[in-house]
């Protein structure tokens, strides 16, 4: 009767490589190659920019708006990266915006100074991310439609408590922050929130229990489960995530427009979900890379742009921007085939 052997296993578990065989390191090989492939496509477009609009492109105002722009859906857009890494979806998050935006502009609110806007913005933010995850993890609700009941409930709150009007911002503390005698070495305030949210982003994603237990629960939920994670609770902590996000986008977002409007943030979880998908993030969770969604935001931005300096109409930047966003989808099913 034949023995049989089972196969040498390493340190984790997994099966080890045969002698003289390197182990497979198809994951961080495919990450790296994404990385390299995003930022390729953003020298192009700069290049592009460079060639057809050299001096408005390349002027140094301009390149300051771009990364302005792309700050604010940008903080959304790391919010995303988690949520749907975890294989959710959150389609609020423009309407959230739009109400931490104008509960944050009230006269009640300015009368306590920038402290207050920016306390009431992410308050509001973490709220609606609250009852989101309440919704979703407690309550069982599908999150397409939790979500999407909160995009209607937000935006109606927002025009309720606006009644239609622009609340302007009078806080000249929050105003100085979007004048240039603001920018620290040429660069705006608002890019370095950006990039402050963006590397603690990556910090939490990459380097802590948090982010793993993230992946976990998007890549399996049940094994997650049985390997000690509270399922529920992870996702709850997800959409609060999301909801600061938002509140501090919006706190950005009021010193950029210097007012607060009940359509502030409009179609902000259309860009948010396109620049998470092109970065490398499955929308079915499991996998997710807070550097690709960053690189998607610019490269959107940068379309945006471009766009705009060459006169080009709008529905033909949407089309643009649909066309990425079907091949970045193609791509992830042929690499998720082949893994």
């Amino acid at each position: 009767m034949t023995q049989h052997v089972s196969p040498p296993r390493d340190g984790t578990g997994r099966t080890a490589a045969p002698a003289g065989r390197p182990a497979r390191r198809s994951l961080p090989v495919r990450a790296d190659v994404r990385t390299l492939t995003l930022l390729g496509v953003l020298a192009v477009l700069v290049l592009i920019g460079g060639l057809t609009r050299p001096h408005e492109f390349l002027d140094t105002r301009n390149l300051q708006l771009v990364l302005t722009q792309a700050s604010v859906i940008g903080v959304v857009t790391v919010g995303m990266t988690f949520v749907i890494t975890s294989g959710g979806i959150d389609l609020s998050v423009g309407a959230i915006v739009a109400l931490s935006s104008v509960w944050a502009t009230t006269v009640a609110t300015q009368s306590h100074g920038l402290a207050g806007i920016l306390l009431a913005a992410t308050l509001v933010g973490l709220g609606c991310g609250l009852v989101n995850g309440v919704l979703i993890a407690y309550g069982g609700v599908v999150p397409f439609i939790a979500t999407l009941a909160m995009l209607a409930s937000a935006r109606g709150l927002a025009l309720q408590i606006t009644d239609g009007r622009t609340q302007v911002v009078t806080v000249r503390g929050v105003l100085d922050l979007g004048e240039r005698e603001s920018y620290v070495l040429g660069v705006p305030p608002l890019v370095l929130v950006f990039a402050a949210v963006a590397v603690a982003g990556w910090l939490l994603f990459h380097r802590t229990t948090f982010g793993r237990r993230t992946i976990a629960v998007g890549g399996n939920p049940e094994a997650a489960r049985l390997a000690g994670i509270d399922v529920r609770r992870q996702r709850l902590y997800l959409y609060l995530l999301s909801g600061l996000c938002c509140g501090i986008a919006a706190f950005l977002l009021i010193v950029l427009a210097g007012s607060g409007q009940n359509t502030n943030g409009n179609l902000y979880e259309l860009d948010a979900i396109a620049a998470v998908i092109i970065g490398g993030t499955l929308l079915s969770g499991g996998r997710g890379t807070v550097t690709g969604s960053v690189l998607g935001v610019l490269i959107f931005t940068t379309i945006t742009n471009l766009f705009a300096l060459n006169n080009l109409q709008t529905d033909v930047q949407q089309i643009a921007k649909g066309a990425i966003i079907v091949a970045a989808v193609l791509v992830q099913r042929r690499t998720a085939s082949t893994a």
